[in-house]
């Protein structure tokens, strides 16, 4: 019995030799970013009944071809629409240029389809702005948070679908 391990271990052992040697081997090197990431941040944690945050989408290109076009769905959480109490929309929209931010279009009460306005060279990024309106008559001491696919097309004609990414949670707080 106990030659039979040892061959085994012997065998196990030149095998593993035999693939580093010739490269075959899984590396431990890191792994490549995605061609694209999508990031969320707000300027705020909090608010409350009235008041509205400032929902920033930020889009970066870690490809090495240039992002012709992007479409990215956002709808609310399973969670934030199990509180039929909490009451908002997107009231506003802005795209960030070099030269200020201009408006952007496609919002609704409750989700977005933008084209990030320009094409998006490899390493840069692009952000979207949409303010949060909670309405004044809204319940509170709830969470609104939502999340988000993205489809970006490149300039080599590759694609990639992305998501879901989520939103850091907005707490409605009571006045």
């Amino acid at each position: 019995m106990r030659s039979t391990r040892t061959r085994r271990l012997s065998l196990a052992t030149i095998v593993a030799l035999a693939l580093a040697l010739f490269g075959l081997a899984p590396s431990a090197s890191a792994a490549d970013p995605a061609p694209a990431e999508l990031s969320f941040a707000t300027d705020a944690a909090t608010t409350t009944p009235g008041g509205a945050v400032n929902l920033s989408m930020t889009i970066k290109n870690n490809q090495s071809y240039d992002i012709w076009f992007i479409y990215q769905s956002i709808d609310p959480t399973w969670l934030t629409t199990q509180r039929p109490d909490l009451k908002y929309g997107f009231t506003g929209c802005s795209l960030a240029t070099d030269t200020g931010a201009v408006p952007c279009s496609g919002t609704g009460p409750a989700n977005l389809g933008t084209n990030y306005g320009t094409t998006i060279p490899p390493g840069q990024s692009r952000t979207v702005t949409l303010t949060l309106q909670v309405a004044a008559d809204s319940g509170c001491n709830g969470n609104i948070g939502f999340y988000s696919y993205f489809y970006a097309e490149f300039s080599d004609s590759t694609s990639l679908s992305g998501g879901p990414v989520y939103t850091p949670q907005i707490r409605v707080l009571c006045a």
